[in-house]
């Protein structure tokens, strides 16, 4: 990418400004992959760029211990020695390890190397870092989740749950200790659920949760995000794309973690041979539209879940590590 392109899409984000809080890849590059390259990352985020996304949270998703450790060396690298990275990416997102295993709620995440939260392990991520975990997405469930939380938010990162099949008393312990998130609302549940005491139902009754939500029509379908929407109201709800490599891509398989994934022509991502949905090919622009032209939000309203929304939610860790971001909201 040449110095004047680099410039001319800057520029651009500067003038639309989305931030997507969770994205996994990107026009065939995983930002799982423990081999990617400066070139590649700067090939997703341009591309990102195109689509109005001037900031993001590159997404590491559930391994084994050295594994998350090598994605993340490799990512922090890739991000540190490109040319958009600087600049678009403040931290990253960890989605998993501390999710619950259980069939249905642990969606395309590989259950074996799920374990309950630990402290010892988020440092020993953090410290081989350049920028930092900014989020952190967990199932309050899991033994050691609230003192983990806790620990968390005095560091200045955000915690979200999500892939959970806690319980009221869990999510109401979580909250209090300051978790603020609900991950991707609506997702890795278990299909047969008891009517109204369930994950997403005690998530949408919680006032304090913000929730992420992904507008592709896949993984929501419109009336149940108007619903989300009437729940949460437009202050408190955030547009995520969940992206992998196969979003801003031709239908086809690709990488992810490590997986084998499908995305088809209708723009679903699935686990190839099965209905395991694993991310989206969703464009957060593309999720904008879909607000608007599902008549749920005003196109003031739709941009606002998608830039200014995710930087409310994020402020108070992006001002805990001394990080100003560059461009509008």
């Amino acid at each position: 990418m040449t110095g004047s392109v680099v410039l001319f899409t800057f520029l651009r984000m500067q003038m639309t400004g989305l931030f997507d809080l969770q994205v996994n890849g990107y026009a065939g590059v995983d930002f799982n992959d423990a081999s990617i390259t400066p070139g590649a990352l700067d090939h997703a985020l341009s591309s990102m760029a195109r689509a109005g996304v001037a900031h993001c949270l590159p997404t590491i998703i559930t391994a084994p211990p050295e594994v998350l450790s090598l994605r993340f060396r490799q990512l922090d690298r890739a991000v540190a020695d490109s040319q958009l990275g600087p600049l678009m990416v403040p931290g990253y997102h960890l989605e998993g390890p501390f999710l619950s295993a259980e069939e249905g709620y642990a969606g395309c995440h590989p259950a074996d190397a799920m374990g309950d939260p630990d402290i010892g392990l988020l440092e020993t991520l953090d410290s081989s870092l350049t920028r930092p975990m900014l989020m952190i997405t967990l199932a309050p469930e899991r033994k050691g989740a609230e003192t983990l939380i806790r620990w968390a938010t005095r560091r200045g990162k955000v915690v979200a749950l999500g892939h959970t099949a806690a319980t009221a008393h869990d999510f109401e312990r979580a909250v209090n200790a300051g978790a603020s998130l609900s991950t991707h609302l609506g997702n890795a549940l278990r299909r047969m659920q008891p009517k109204f005491d369930n994950p997403l139902m005690l998530q949408l009754a919680e006032d304090r949760l913000w929730a992420s939500i992904i507008a592709d029509g896949v993984h929501v379908p419109p009336y149940a995000l108007k619903v989300m929407l009437r729940a949460k109201g437009l202050d408190r709800t955030i547009l995520v794309t969940d992206a992998t490599s196969g979003a801003a891509a031709s239908p086809g398989v690709y990488k992810f973690a490590g997986m084998r994934i499908e995305r088809d022509s209708a723009g679903a991502v699935r686990v190839p041979g099965s209905d395991v949905l694993a991310g989206s090919a969703l464009t957060l622009d593309q999720a904008v539209k879909n607000v608007v032209g599902w008549n749920l939000a005003t196109p003031d309203q739709a941009l606002r879940l998608a830039s200014h929304n995710p930087r409310t939610l994020l402020a108070p860790a992006l001002d805990a590590h001394g990080i100003q971001l560059t461009g509008r909201s």
